[in-house]
């Protein structure tokens, strides 16, 4: 997210002038690498911020518009580029602290200041007399000698005014402006409910008994948590995957097992006021009459326009190539848990709840590999180290802890990102904790864009990876599963992405590409932590110091492939669900219940998995701009198996040449050439999908 008389102007810029003096969201900032300053920060700043800040953009805007000189290319697409810095470093602060620190106080000012944002964005796309000297521009683009970033720039800026509304009527922009402002509002209410209704819901356990076969770490830290909530000598379990994922895998407590699922799967889903199904509806019924005025059937073909897919039908069918070997793999998977299950309780039926604790028996049975097994090896710190370590190894650049800046949280902490000459990348912000005010996930976000100003400055950017994962326990550190070190190498992999960026205009650079590209970088970073040599970069015994056995990892990847079935089935499950509210054209009579039901024997779905995200919960779709994107993850696993066989193809998984040229041709241009030519020159041919099968052992 990202009007004017003389006198009231002049009031406006020396109130504004004013609020810079006191205001640290508005002031030059004397912190090293001009960070935000965040512990001069307080509430009662952001709404002033904000403020200033719209102020400032729209006059930035209307000075383009009032231009006399002939439209070019530098006093308009490259002002327009330049327009809203000091909005974006606002928004970039609070939205992040939005995420991480959600509480009332900080929810309340969202409330308030979304509607102003989401109006001044409106104003500026459906301005005719900006979009008219933008279009001069992009007429006259061919004979204006542009290089091919600028290029890229005048036409990208050209496709987004006419795909916001600026060539609607003047009744059609009325009713945009009205469809924008409440889908802002639900996507805020949304996330609202699925935070409060986490926090909410909360199983205390008095009787040990209960957690027979819970693993003692787990116990341990259930134990602190209900301490902490005022209930000494019981266990705490919480819908947040960190606390019932556990039980689930080990837990003998079948009703237990039940229990927790179902308070994860039924969130927003039972009434009250943080039910989502309403909010649902309506977010559907306006996505669909957005679509429509701007002459789509269903809401996937306007969103999906400039992704890689280009519409619904694209993505579906590539869905749907996957779908059917993951379900196959799951019905054999789901056999051979049946038979388990069978023999501790005859005649019974594997439910959702039997899934994870049954694999777990059976992964020991395959592989003789207990999760609980690997989990001493993969500390926190260390894997963070290893995952620093590989990129230091392909990209040659430098990342080193630093001390003092200030942060936002005392569990965040901070590094320094510089190239193999010793220039500044960025800054790195960990925040790796679940805390009450979070939201649920895992994720990246930009506090500031990288650019080139117009002196040639090259401002580097500040970057945060955001996580829930274990938290330090009286007797030992944060301990991950080897799904959380999948995870953490993820999200490293999108802060890479902005590292790396070289890009003179920010709107175009690092991480902004189509949503089908941008998890390409970040799910390749996974393919490494798996091999044995990156492993030992990593994987030490926090009691002991030793490096992980060799035959453990031989464990770990001959167990990889293990249950993939289910995991691809619960993913892709949710990329169709997605899709196919995406793919609606008439919303009347929407049943969240009955629709997600219908969908889901639609695409032959098994009752012995539940979807990852059902759509009460789905924060994906509904709040993080992910809509009819989902997809993504599968769309961009297709490319990242095939860019790491590049690598295996020279017989060096560490190939220079190959790290070489992807920072070359793709992770250093963001969004200055069509993302589909970047990869054609990166790799040479289009992205093969059987590497995607065969890595996930569905071929």
């Amino acid at each position: 997210m990202k009007k004017l008389f003389l006198f009231p102007l002049t009031i406006m810029m020396l109130t504004a002038c004013a609020k810079h003096e006191t205001n640290p969201l508005l002031e030059q900032s004397s912190t090293p690498y001009d960070v935000p300053a965040f512990g001069d920060i307080r509430l009662e700043h952001y709404r002033p911020a904000f403020d200033a800040a719209i102020s400032e953009k729209e006059a930035e805007i209307q000075a383009i518009c009032d231009n006399a000189e002939e439209p070019t290319f530098q006093n308009t697409i490259a002002a327009l580029d330049r327009s809203g810095r000091l909005l974006a470093n606002v928004s970039g602060v609070f939205f992040n602290l939005l995420e991480t620190d959600g509480d009332d106080e900080m929810n309340a000012i969202a409330e308030a200041v979304m509607p102003q944002l989401t109006e001044s964005e409106d104003n500026i796309n459906l301005n005719e007399k900006l979009f008219a000297r933008i279009k001069s521009v992009y007429d006259n683009r061919h004979h204006l000698n542009l290089t091919p970033e600028q290029m890229r720039l005048t036409e990208e800026t050209y496709r987004r005014f006419a795909q916001n509304g600026v060539g609607l009527d003047e009744d059609q922009k009325a009713r945009l402006r009205e469809i924008n402002k409440e889908l802002a509002a639900l996507s805020l209410k949304f996330g609202q409910n699925v935070v409060a209704e986490t926090n909410a819901c909360q199983r205390f356990i008095s009787d040990e008994k209960e957690l027979s076969g819970l693993p003692e770490s787990a116990k341990q830290a259930a134990a602190e948590e209900a301490a902490s909530a005022g209930h000494e000598g019981e266990w705490l379990f919480t819908p947040k995957r960190t606390s019932f994922t556990p039980v689930l895998q080990y837990c003998d407590n079948r009703e237990l097992r039940k229990t927790l699922l179902m308070d994860y799967t039924t969130r927003c889903n039972h009434g009250g006021e943080n039910d989502n199904k309403a909010v649902i509806i309506r977010t559907m019924q306006l996505r669909t009459e957005k679509a429509h005025l701007f002459g789509f059937d269903c809401s996937a073909d306007y969103i999906l326009q400039d992704a890689m897919a280009h519409d619904g039908k694209t993505a579906y069918e590539m869905l749907m190539q996957v779908w059917e070997p993951a379900l196959n793999a799951a019905k054999r998977e789901r056999a051979e848990l049946q038979a388990m299950l069978e023999k501790d309780l005859p005649g019974e039926t594997l439910q959702p709840w039997d899934w994870w604790y049954y694999a777990e028996k059976l992964r020991v049975e395959k592989y003789n590999l207990n999760e609980e097994e690997i989990k001493p090896y993969f500390v926190l710190d260390n894997v963070r180290r290893g995952a620093f370590m590989l990129a230091e190894r392909l990209y040659g650049i430098h990342i080193e802890k630093i001390e003092g800046l200030p942060v936002y949280h005392p569990d965040v902490e901070t590094f320094k990102i510089s190239d193999e000459n010793g220039e500044l990348l960025g800054i790195f912000y960990t925040d790796y904790f679940p805390r009450s005010t979070k939201r649920p996930g895992a994720w990246m976000n930009n506090i500031r864009d990288q650019y080139i100003d117009d002196n040639g400055t090259n401002h580097r950017p500040v970057i945060v990876n955001v996580g829930n994962f274990n938290k330090p326990t009286s007797n030992a550190p944060s301990l991950l599963s080897m799904d959380d070190v999948e995870t953490l190498f993820h999200e490293f992999g999108h802060a890479l992405h902005g590292f790396l960026s070289q890009c003179t205009y920010s709107s175009l650079a690092g991480t902004n590409v189509p949503r089908d590209f941008v998890e390409m970088p970040s799910q390749l970073m996974e393919n490494w932590c798996y091999e044995p040599e990156v492993m030992k970069t990593y994987a030490f015994h926090y009691q002991t110091g030793e490096l992980i056995p060799d035959e453990l990892i031989s464990k770990i990847n001959a167990a990889a492939k293990f249950n993939q079935g289910f995991v691809e089935t619960e993913q892709l499950s949710a990329s169709i669900l997605d899709m196919d509210y995406h793919l609606l054209t008439n919303i009347d009579n929407l049943d969240v219940e009955a629709f997600e039901q219908a969908s889901m024997k639609h695409m032959g779905m098994i009752p012995e998995i539940i979807v990852r995200y059902r759509s009460t919960f789905f924060n994906h779709i509904f709040t993080t701009g992910y809509e009819a994107g989902y997809y993504s993850y599968t769309w961009s696993a297709v490319l990242d198996s095939d860019v790491y066989h590049a690598f295996i193809e020279t017989g060096d998984i560490f190939s220079k040449e190959v790290a070489t040229r992807l920072r070359r041709e793709i992770l250093s241009r963001g969004n200055t050439e069509d993302v589909a030519i970047l990869y054609h020159n990166f790799r040479g041919k289009d992205a093969n999908p059987d590497y995607l099968l065969q890595k996930k052992g569905l071929k």
